[in-house]
C-alpha cells in the first residue's frame, strides 16, 4: 500500500488499515488539513473516542478531491512519538543538561535574558523566525512578537531558504507574491511546462491530477537536469526534456522567449492591453540580442538548439499553456531572475488571466504561503506590504499601540553572520530546523554555538535544539486550531483532533512571552486572530472562522470586491495594473565545477520523506526509505571506481560527508544527487553559501563536488555529538566580504540598465531590503577598499559623484 486509495476503493472490505483491525471501526469524524506540503489537502480524522483511528482523504476538499499521498494518509504517527517532548526546559548553558521547569518558570526565563541581552547590546540584538509548519494565526503572533515587544523588525522564515524568490520576481511582475490559479486549472491546459519541479515525489496529489491531464492528451515540456519520472513513465512521455545544466535555468527561459518573440509567436494584444509598454520595448530590445538565441545558449546550458525552438513553439502555439515550478527554479543565484523570466514568458504568450494557464509556484511546505502572507520577512507586514510605507505602519501602530521600525530587519543569513561576529545574541526560532535545513552546516552551528540565548519551539530535540537554552514544547497539526494557506493561496480550516499535549497553543506561548516582555497580546481564541489579521490584510479582509466554515475554504484575495475567493487572479487587469516586463540577463553562478571538485550536486525529496525529516521519520514511511543515497551516473561512478550500495565521501569546498552509492541513469554524466531527510546524511554540511543575487535563498541546486570511494560509513557526526565548547573551522565568508560580493551582484543583475537607472536600482534594492547597519557596514568598508566593489554600487551608496560614472 502507498497512497491507500486501494484501501478506500476497496469494496469488500478485504483491504483494511491495521489500525481500524486494532482500534476497531470509528465512531466519530473531525474535518481538517494535511501538515505536509503545500497541496493542503483536505482529511477526515475518524475517531473511536478520544483515539485516532485513520486519516481518509476527503472528497470534497478544495485541493485533492478525495485524493492523498503516503505521507498525509499515514505518516501522523509521530504526534505520539515517544521523542515528543511535552514540558518546557531550560539550562544555563547548551553543555549542561536539561531541566524541566513549569511554564511561568520558562516563559520567565526566556524573557530575563531575552531583555538583558538588548539593555547591554541594543533592540536589534534579538530575533526570530516564523515556522511554516505552523497554523497562520501562529506565524501572525510570532512576527507581531518581533515587531511590537522585541522592538525590531529581525523576523524572517523558511520561505527565505526556498520560494522567497517567488515572492520576489512575482510582486515585481505581476504585483502579487502568490501564484495565479487553483490546482483544478491543470484539467483546462493544452501544454503544461514543468520547470525544476518533480511533483510526483514532492507534491504527489497534485502530480496525479497533472498526470490524469497528460494522459488526456495534453502535452508536457519539462526543464529539469534530472531525467524524473516524468520525462518518460507508464503512460506518461514528454514531448521535450531539456536536460540542461544546473544553474543555466535563465539562459534557457530566455532563449524560449527569444524563438518566441523573433519568430512572432507571441500575443500582440495581450501585449498591447495588459503590459506596460515601455517596460515591453526594452524587454523585447534585450530578448532580441544575439546572445539570447537557442544557438548561443546551446553550449552553456547543454540543451541542443534545435530542442529549445521546440518547446518554444509548442508553448507558444497552446491554445493554453502553464508554466508549474518548484526549487529548481528558485534555488539559485538567479532564483528571483529566473522567476521573473517566466512571468515575462507567460505574459509574453497571454497566458495569464484565465483557467488553464498561468505560473503556479509548487509550493513546499503546508503554510510557507501563510507563512509568507502574515509577514514573516523582515521587510514587509501581513499582505507584503513594505515596513517604510507610513500609511500602513500607522495602521499597524495605531492596532497594536506601538512604535514600530521603518527599515528593513536581518534575513536568517544576516543574522547568522552577526551572531558569528557578535552583534547578534539571541534568537526565537518556532518550528524551524535550520542546523539541519540551512546550507554551509558548519557556519550555521557555530552562529548558534555564538549566541547568548536560543530559544526553540518544537516538537522534538532537533539538530538546532541542541544549541537552544529554552525549549518550548509545540503542538502538532493534530491539535492545532486555526489555518493554513496552500500553494494555491486556499485557506484552509486546520481543527483540533485532540487536546494539546502540552497544555497550551503555540499562540498561547507566544503571547505569554510577549506579556512577559512587558507587550500585553490577549486573544481568546485563534478566531480572533484571524478577525485581526484580516483587519490589517486587505487580501483576508473578508476571511473569518465562520466563512471558511460555511464555505469549506478560499483563496485569497477575499475582500468585499471576490467575497468568496479568487481561484484565478489577474484576471481583467493585474494587481499592479498592467504587467511589468523586466530584463533577465544571464549571468553564470559563481559556484562551478573545477578539477578539484569536477561534479554538481543538487538536492530534493523523496515521496515517503518529508522536508528535515523530523516528523517522517518517527513513522512507518521508514519502510519505504530510512537513509539519503547519492545518485551517481554510470560513467562518473565507474571512473571513480564506484560501486551501486557501496559508501563514498561527499567534499565540497566547505564541508565532507558520507552517503550510500546508487547508480542511476535518472542523473547525466557530471551531476550527483541526493536529498536531505537525515541528519547523518549532512547534506547541508556540504552546501555553500552562495545565493540569490535578490533575497539570498540559498543556491542548493550547485554545489561544486567530488566523490570518491571510502570503506568508512556513517555520514557525519550529528549536532548532539559534537564538542559543542567551541567554534568549528568553517570556510565561510567573514560579514563584510558576504555584504561586498551581494552588492556587487545586484548591481550586475542591474547592468543591463542604464547607469542612471542602474544607480537607482542598486540604491532603491538595498534601502527595501538591506538594513541599515548593512549599509553602513558595507560604506564603512568601501571608503577604505572602494576597489572592491563596483562603480555603479559605490555611487548608490553614497561614496562617488554620480557624474564620475556617467
Amino acid at each position: 500500500v502507498s497512497c491507500g486509495a486501494c484501501v478506500q476503493a476497496c469494496p469488500t472490505s478485504t483491504l483494511q488499515e491495521k489500525a481500524v483491525i486494532e482500534l476497531g471501526m470509528p465512531t466519530r469524524t473531525v474535518l481538517t488539513t494535511c501538515a505536509y506540503c503545500g497541496v493542503g489537502c483536505t482529511f477526515k480524522a475518524e475517531m473511536r473516542g478520544n483515539e485516532l483511528v485513520r486519516m481518509v482523504p476527503y472528497k470534497d476538499g478544495g485541493a485533492n478531491e478525495g485524493h492523498s499521498c503516503v505521507k498525509g494518509r499515514f505518516a501522523f504517527g509521530y504526534a505520539s512519538h515517544p521523542d515528543r517532548v511535552l514540558n518546557p526546559m531550560i539550562r544555563e548553558s547548551i553543555t549542561d543538561p536539561w531541566q524541566e521547569v513549569t511554564w511561568d518558570e520558562a516563559i520567565g526565563y526566556a524573557a530575563k535574558r531575552l531583555k538583558a541581552i538588548q539593555a547591554e547590546h541594543g533592540v536589534d540584538s534579538i530575533g526570530g523566525i516564523t515556522s511554516s509548519r505552523c497554523t497562520n494565526e501562529d506565524v501572525y503572533v510570532v512576527q507581531k512578537l518581533v515587531r511590537a515587544a522585541f522592538g525590531n523588525n529581525n523576523v524572517d522564515t523558511c520561505a527565505r531558504v526556498c520560494h522567497s524568490p517567488t515572492g520576489y520576481g512575482l510582486k515585481q511582475t505581476f504585483g502579487t507574491s502568490a501564484g495565479t490559479q487553483d490546482f483544478k486549472s491543470v484539467e483546462e491546459t493544452d501544454v503544461i511546462l514543468v520547470i525544476g519541479a518533480n511533483p510526483t515525489e514532492a507534491h504527489p496529489v497534485f502530480g496525479s491530477r497533472m498526470k490524469r491531464r497528460l494522459r488526456a492528451g495534453a502535452k508536457l515540456i519539462v526543464v529539469d537536469p534530472r531525467r524524473t519520472d516524468l520525462v518518460r513513465s507508464p503512460h506518461i512521455e514528454a514531448d521535450y526534456h531539456l536536460q540542461l545544466q544546473p544553474g543555466t535555468n535563465v539562459a534557457v527561459v530566455n532563449a524560449l522567449a527569444h524563438v518566441i518573440f523573433t519568430e512572432g509567436l507571441f500575443d500582440e494584444a495581450f501585449v498591447a492591453n495588459r503590459c506596460d509598454d515601455e517596460s515591453f520595448a526594452a524587454w523585447a530590445e534585450f530578448i532580441n540580442l544575439p546572445e539570447n538565441s537557442p544557438e548561443s545558449v546551446a553550449k552553456a546550458s547543454g540543451v541542443p538548439a534545435e530542442e529549445i525552438r521546440g518547446a518554444a513553439r509548442l508553448y507558444a502555439a497552446g491554445p493554453n499553456s502553464a508554466i508549474y515550478y518548484g526549487l529548481g527554479v528558485t534555488e539559485h543565484s538567479q532564483g528571483s531572475t529566473m522567476v521573473i523570466g517566466m512571468a515575462n514568458l507567460a505574459m509574453l504568450t497571454g497566458n495569464i488571466g484565465r483557467v488553464g494557464v498561468g505560473v503556479n509556484p509548487l509550493r513546499g511546505q503546508n503554510n510557507v504561503q501563510g507563512a509568507c502572507d502574515m509577514g514573516s520577512f523582515p521587510h514587509e507586514f501581513s499582505g507584503y506590504r513594505h515596513v517604510s510605507d507610513v500609511t500602513v505602519r500607522e495602521q499597524f501602530e495605531t492596532l497594536w499601540g506601538r512604535e514600530l521600525q521603518s527599515a528593513p530587519g536581518m534575513r536568517i543569513p544576516n543574522m547568522l553572520d552577526a551572531a558569528v561576529v557578535g552583534s547578534f545574541r539571541g534568537i526565537y526560532i518556532q518550528g524551524e530546523d535550520i542546523a539541519q535545513s540551512d546550507p554551509n552546516t558548519t557556519h550555521v552551528t557555530n552562529a548558534l554555538a555564538a549566541m547568548e540565548l536560543v530559544i526553540v519551539q518544537d516538537l522534538f530535540i532537533n539538530e538546532t535544539a541542541a544549541f537552544a537554552h529554552v525549549f518550548l514544547p509545540g503542538t502538532s497539526f493534530l491539535e492545532k486550531d486555526g489555518t493554513f494557506t496552500n500553494a494555491e493561496r486556499r485557506i484552509n480550516r486546520v481543527r483540533p483532533i485532540m487536546a494539546s499535549r502540552t497544555g497550551k497553543s503555540e499562540w498561547e506561548v507566544t503571547c505569554d512571552l510577549a506579556k512577559a516582555l512587558g507587550y500585553p497580546m490577549h486573544y481568546n481564541n485563534a478566531s480572533e486572530i484571524m478577525d485581526e489579521i484580516a483587519q490589517v490584510t486587505p487580501t483576508f479582509a473578508g476571511v473569518s472562522f465562520a466563512k471558511l466554515d460555511e464555505l469549506g475554504s478560499i483563496q485569497w484575495p477575499c475582500n468585499a470586491e471576490h467575497p468568496e475567493g479568487t481561484p484565478t487572479m489577474h484576471v481583467s487587469e493585474f494587481t499592479r495594473g498592467e504587467g511589468r516586463f523586466i530584463e533577465t540577463p544571464y549571468m553564470p553562478t559563481p559556484e562551478r565545477s573545477t578539477r578539484r571538485y569536477p561534479l554538481l550536486l543538487t538536492t530534493g525529496r523523496a515521496v515517503s520523506q518529508y522536508n528535515v525529516g523530523a516528523q517522517t521519520r518517527r513513522t512507518a514511511n521508514v519502510i519505504w526509505q530510512s537513509e539519503d543515497f547519492l545518485d551517481i551516473h554510470e560513467s562518473d561512478a565507474e571512473l571513480r571506481g564506484v560501486a551501486d550500495g557501496t559508501w563514498v565521501e561527499l567534499a565540497s569546498r566547505v564541508g565532507k560527508t558520507k552517503l550510500r552509492a546508487r547508480i542511476s541513469a535518472r542523473v547525466p554524466p557530471g551531476v550527483v544527487y541526493t536529498t536531505f531527510h537525515f541528519p547523518i546524511s549532512g547534506a547541508n554540511v556540504v552546501t555553500t553559501d552562495y545565493s540569490d543575487w535578490a533575497t539570498n535563498c540559498p543556491e542548493y541546486k550547485v554545489t561544486a563536488v567530488e566523490v570518491r570511494p571510502t570503506l568508512e560509513a556513517g555520514g557525519v557526526a550529528s549536532a548532539h555529538e559534537l564538542g559543542l565548547e567551541e567554534l568549528h573551522p568553517e570556510v565561510h565568508e567573514d560579514a563584510t566580504a558576504t555584504l561586498v560580493r551581494m552588492a556587487n551582484e545586484i548591481t550586475s543583475n542591474c547592468s543591463h540598465l542604464h547607469q542612471l537607472a542602474a544607480i537607482e536600482a542598486v540604491s532603491t534594492h538595498l534601502r527595501m531590503f538591506w538594513t541599515p547597519q548593512m549599509i553602513e557596514d558595507l560604506t564603512t568598508y568601501a571608503k577604505t577598499h572602494p576597489e572592491d566593489l563596483q562603480d555603479v554600487a559605490l555611487v548608490a551608496i553614497g561614496l562617488v559623484p554620480t557624474a564620475v560614472v556617467i
